[in-house]
């Protein structure tokens, strides 16, 4: 029988309460999902019980620490992590752990485990399985599908399908078969193993009349911003007329900060598109292809922390490292 590691994070799964609040998990765990035994010997953890608003890079390397100790004991992990964050936290991993040859599978509930009508048992029970399954990498389960952990993102808080992977197929179909696509990760050598993140990375989501200077100050604080992720219209464009947004990024790339353009809609960035998007990679932005705010932000809190050349950092994240910039 295989072996799991589930390693308890916190998250709506195990709260209770109102308002939900976390709660002691790992005990009750074998009485609560008692078939979970019957896929794997399990092993629990709880590494910290937090509402997932509250996980960020010390946590994504802690948890990166305690699967790289523990690859060569178990055929799976699995996390059990909160929705809010969950995305962040497997994009995050799919960099500190490139081509782990074990699978990493995230999941979660909407509602808790303890509740009526929970989706609890089921995205327990789906993850424990395909970690079972030597889906290689990291990946995040949730209501019947496996989606690839760096291509995720939380796309409704009411319906339990509360992610997709926008342009990318789920790597494993989950109804009265599994079915794992043939295009699913299978690690390609050794792992590489990068556990650092940087946090000094800001998020701005543009928006109309948004001011440039907003955006130019940040040169003048140089030394606590590291890098910053401009999530823009379409394929790229920000306005250039009236607040001239490229004009303020070349300012924030001269001081020293990189610059990675991600779009706000599905899709792919093409800086070469339009006027407007030229403008931006005139200004030395960085193209983020098809990663998502998720990717983005957690590949240069990554970059940061792993690439000190600046002109080797910018190679990094334009390469397709983990398939967060291609489909």
């Amino acid at each position: 029988m295989s072996r799991v590691l589930i390693l308890h994070t916190g998250g709506t799964l195990g709260m209770t309460g109102e308002p939900l609040v976390p709660d002691a998990f790992a005990n009750a765990l074998d009485e609560a999902v008692p078939e979970l035994n019957e896929l794997a010997q399990l092993e629990t953890r709880i590494l910290f019980n937090l509402d997932s608003s509250d996980v960020g890079p010390e946590h994504w390397t802690r948890l990166a620490h305690e699967i790289y100790e523990a690859r060569h004991d178990y055929d799976g992990v699995v996390i059990v992590h909160g929705t809010d964050t969950m995305a962040y936290t497997a994009s995050a991993l799919s960099f500190a752990l490139r081509d782990l040859a074990r699978p990493v599978i995230l999941t979660g509930a909407q509602r808790p485990l303890a509740a009526h009508r929970t989706d609890a048992r089921r995205n327990l029970v789906d993850a424990v399985e395909l970690a079972t399954r030597g889906v290689e990498g990291v990946g995040l389960c949730f209501d019947g599908l496996l989606l690839r952990g760096v291509r995720a993102t939380k796309s409704n808080v009411q319906d339990y399908r509360a992610f997709d992977s926008p342009g990318t197929a789920p790597l494993a179909r989950l109804g009265v078969d599994v079915v794992i696509d043939e295009m699913a990760q299978r690690s390609t050598g050794r792992c590489v193993f990068e556990p650092d993140f940087d946090p000094s990375v800001l998020v701005v989501r543009v928006a109309p009349g948004m001011q440039a200077g907003l955006i130019e100050r940040l040169a003048g604080q140089s030394e606590q911003f590291g890098g910053l992720v401009l999530a823009a219209y379409g394929l790229g464009t920000t306005p250039t007329r009236g607040p001239d947004i490229p004009s303020a990024v070349r300012t924030v790339v001269d001081a020293g900060i990189d610059v990675l353009v991600v779009t706000q809609s599905a899709g792919r960035i093409d800086l070469d598109k339009y006027e407007n998007s030229r403008a931006l990679r005139d200004a030395g932005a960085i193209d983020g292809g098809e990663m998502t705010v998720e990717a983005g932000t957690t590949k240069l809190m990554h970059a940061l922390a792993n690439v000190a050349d600046r002109g080797q950092r910018r190679e990094y994240l334009l390469e397709n490292v983990v398939g967060e910039r291609e489909g």
